[in-house]
């Protein structure tokens, strides 16, 4: 039986790793005011940030999807891994050795299924840059040299060499304790006939790591002739690597992306290589498959998605390459920044550009890439005849629905402009009016649902999207919905965002409210959630903790998540502005009784018990002299 994680040991882990530190190794965070940060979120799609961190409750917030909590539940969620299996992470983060009650501290046995699969990645990454210095190895340190990668830069990126024999890896990790079915979930071995064998064998090995920088799978190239193999091979879909969800060098590019507002795309990992070692420090590559949606996806929450960031797409200049950056103009408009694609003249990548002509010609290459948007008309134009009246037509027909798609008016009509010069056109409005006309057409076909007007302007913030997109997340928390328009329900609201971010400012007063001065059941659920955590005036260090354990449901400690995050609708956060929300609830309360005991007095009727009708306009005579004195003294009277 597994041993469980001491409880004091979760509580260290909890409290060691600051969640701002590690939200920040998956997204952009930015400034947020109040001492919180923002950025967008990872739980689902969304063009502006309403993705809310706030270190010193070690909690966050999405405001748009309703995912919240704090720093386990984050890694949690966005890595897919067990309770345990986060501990472990993070104590493996913080330097924290961990002890397991029910048999004592057994790693091997009782450590989560995505630990074991990084650690044996590690070990695998360690092994093969330890073989890379053998003799059979020449082959690979000879292919590095000719590409212009000496040792060093071999040992930035963790390249390394796999044996040529059948199962040296194998044996080396069953040496560390690693079983067979953990070799061969991780990927990096496969059946054989006689059981299991290395996958990799006599190939040169890049590590790819995820965004935090655990190694996750291997890239292998080919070396020699007789190997029948692909030139390139990756590991294969496992619980860690999935292709579609990798970048190769976004644990080395992450922090110069989100700092310079710049990602560029290359092809392969030797150009990787080459653009960081030429100073591009921002380049990436897809693994072994096209750019698509989720690669968009880890860019957008780099870059915050606004529009003086940029991505730069690098393609070979022959066709293959063209193609390759038209496909990814189809995908260009999901982006909020500028998007362009860098082509070299001699149609060389960048590692065969840094060989021939040096480190500066990688960067010039980078630097003057042009719009994906100039491309991709220029590309649709040249393949038709110009020199024929019909051709220029069919020519206009084809590139006018790009321009169409350009949602920021005046960037469309430059480039209908343009088209209408390349084209030869002497009538510019005639090509304008054209483009118009299709971007009419697209703007209906999106109000009634069409597809085609689904897309963004990479040169837009934040265009209109005509195609919705669907929350990746949960859906909001079930329960009665909360009138933000109503006055008592915005200052209810205000008054428990004091009670968790600042309970000092409302104690003692405020654990001597009821559930009943709430109106909104929701509001209400959380005022019982603090008063079973053990009210606001002693609240300890773990107070919000204590507060989201006591909450009935995910529904409610949803709302504590989102009410501990959500800034104070003051700048200036004081016993003043503390005293006025106290005094509304209080009063609004009030208010309500005098009218159900006003109410009471009516049903009474006009020949009630003398006994009965006085008390009732005593209850009444009290109500309305305490609801004078809190107009009159404020907080002092509470």
């Amino acid at each position: 039986m597994a041993g469980r994680i001491n409880d004091d040991d979760v509580k260290t882990v909890r409290d060691a790793v600051p969640i701002d530190a590690v939200v920040s190794e998956y997204l952009q965070l930015r400034n947020g005011g109040g001492g919180n940060f923002k950025g967008l979120c990872p739980f689902h799609d969304e063009k502006s940030p309403s993705f809310q961190v706030s270190p010193s409750k070690g909690l966050f917030y999405c405001f748009g999807c309703q995912e919240g909590g704090d720093t386990v539940d984050f890694v949690m969620k966005i890595d897919h891994l067990s309770f345990s299996e986060t501990i472990e992470r993070l104590a493996s983060q913080a330097g924290i050795t961990l002890r397991y009650e029910e048999g004592g501290y057994n790693p091997g046995r009782q450590q989560g299924e995505r630990t074991r699969l990084v650690e044996a990645h590690k070990a695998a990454a360690q092994f093969y840059v330890e073989q890379l210095d053998s003799a059979e190895a020449e082959i690979g340190r000879k292919f590095l040299a000719e590409r212009g990668f000496d040792q060093a830069a071999a040992a930035h990126f963790g390249v390394g060499y796999s044996p040529a024999g059948w199962d040296h890896l194998i044996r080396f990790l069953r040496g560390k304790g690693f079983s067979d079915k953990e070799l061969l979930l991780s990927g990096v071995a496969q059946e054989g006939r006689r059981g299991p064998i290395d996958r990799f064998r006599g190939r040169l090995m890049w590590p790819i790591r995820d965004i935090t920088g655990d190694v996750i799978g291997f890239g292998a190239r080919k070396l020699r002739d007789d190997d029948n193999g692909p030139k390139y091979l990756n590991t294969p879909e496992t619980p860690l690597y999935k292709k579609s969800q990798v970048l190769y060098g976004i644990d080395l590019a992450k922090k110069d992306i989100a700092k310079a507002s710049r990602a560029v795309v290359v092809e392969g990992y030797t150009d990787v290589m080459a653009c960081h070692l030429a100073g591009v420090t921002t380049a990436i590559a897809t693994c072994g498959t096209a750019f698509a949606l989720d690669h968009i996806k880890i860019l957008r929450r780099l870059l915050m998605d606004n529009s003086s960031s940029q991505v730069v797409f690098t393609f070979d200049g022959d066709a293959a390459g063209q193609r390759a950056a038209l496909r990814a103009f189809e995908d260009d408009q999901k982006f909020a920044a500028r998007t362009t694609i860098a082509i070299s003249p001699s149609g060389m990548d960048p590692c065969d550009l840094r060989l021939a002509e040096g480190d500066e010609a990688v960067r010039n290459l980078v630097e003057r890439s042009s719009p994906l948007f100039e491309f991709a008309i220029r590309s649709v134009i040249a393949k038709h005849n110009l020199d024929t009246a019909e051709g220029r037509a069919a020519a206009l027909e084809e590139a006018a629905p790009i321009v169409a798609g350009i949602k920021d008016n005046t960037i469309q009509r430059d480039y209908a402009v343009q088209v209408a010069g390349m084209l030869g056109i002497l009538d510019v409005e005639f090509a304008v009016k054209r483009v118009d006309q299709l971007a009419r057409r697209h703007r209906e076909n999106g109000k009634r649902g069409g597809s085609s007007a689904g897309r963004m302007n990479p040169g837009q913030g934040q265009g209109p999207r005509q195609t919705p997109v669907q929350p990746l997340g949960p859906p909001p928390p079930s329960g009665p919905r909360l009138d933000l328009r109503s006055p008592a329900h915005r200052v209810e609201r205000e008054l428990l965002k004091l009670a968790l971010q600042h309970p000092h400012l409302v104690s003692p007063a405020f654990d001597a409210y009821g559930e009943d001065e709430f109106t909104a059941p929701p509001y209400a659920a959380v005022r019982r959630a603090i008063e079973e955590a053990g009210g606001a005036t002693e609240a300890p260090d773990d107070y919000i903790a204590q507060v989201r354990d006591s909450a009935p449901n995910d529904s409610v400690r949803s709302l504590v998540t989102e009410l501990t995050v959500e800034p104070i609708h003051r700048r200036t956060v004081d016993e003043v502005y503390a005293g006025v929300q106290l005094v509304s609830v209080r009063l609004r309360a009030v208010e309500r009784r005098v009218a159900e005991v006003q109410a009471s007095m009516l049903r009474i009727g006009s020949q009630p018990e003398a006994g009965e009708i006085a008390a009732v306009q005593s209850e009444l005579w009290a109500l309305q002299q305490y609801g004078r004195s809190l107009l009159e003294g404020g907080a002092g009277a509470l």
